[in-house]
């Protein structure tokens, strides 16, 4: 009974976001189990230029370091802003979603190659963050009970967070500038006056709040 609940609530994932987290959370056991190690997965053009070690462009993007707080932070926001989006903005608009990932994952690619970042997977969530936080600018959060703010400050909060921590903004602000890319191409450029006339402004979303996240978000009215 409790496998066929969990297998239940398990296919109830959006398509795309239970692919995308099973996949890391797959990848991340096998570095675990030693079956495969984090120097096969990594992001080095050379090797995959002169080596056609192709699978490099998509497992830098699956692995969040080893078992720890680190994954797990990254997971939760991976998994709650991923079902939020294709929950949310992207319903029934699956492969618009999947194009999101391949122009982020594009862009991503290419700016690491500039700034030596061998895995992008950090990155890209705050990608997943930028996106849904602009367009659901009225949503109040409330970061672990001390700092209330509108959606759109929730990537810099994210950045100052990990400044708390001692890493490396660098790759918060990979993810903030591909996200803005994104999100003004597709939101903001063809709202333009002139660019698409026929077509209406996008109304803002909120999404209901999922579980297991410091984040209270509170729906504004």
């Amino acid at each position: 009974m409790a496998y066929q609940t969990l297998q239940q609530e398990y296919l109830q994932i959006p398509i795309v976001t239970r692919a995308y987290t099973t996949a890391c959370v797959l990848t991340t056991a096998a570095v675990q189990l030693e079956i495969i190690t984090p120097f096969q997965l990594y992001f080095n053009p050379d090797l995959i230029l002169r080596n056609y070690q192709v699978w490099r462009l998509i497992t830098n993007f699956l692995f969040f370091g080893p078992v720890g707080f680190n994954f797990l932070f990254n997971m939760i926001f991976l998994y709650r802003y991923c079902r939020m989006l294709e929950e949310g903005s992207f319903r029934g608009r699956t492969a618009d979603f999947v194009f999101m990932f391949l122009f982020g994952g594009l862009l991503m690619t290419i700016f690491g190659t500039f700034v030596s970042l061998v895995f992008l997977g950090q990155a890209f969530t705050i990608m997943l963050v930028y996106v849904w936080s602009r367009r659901n600018p009225n949503v109040r959060m409330n970061f672990f009970g001390l700092l209330n703010f509108q959606a759109p400050f929730l990537p810099w909060v994210l950045m100052g967070f990990s400044l708390l921590l001692g890493n490396s903004i660098i790759v918060d602000l990979l993810g903030i500038a591909v996200g803005h890319v994104y999100f003004f191409l597709e939101d903001v450029f063809p709202n333009q006056p002139g660019v698409n006339p026929d077509e209406k402004p996008k109304p803002a979303t909120c999404n209901v709040q999922r579980p297991f996240s410091p984040f209270i978000v509170k729906n504004s009215k």
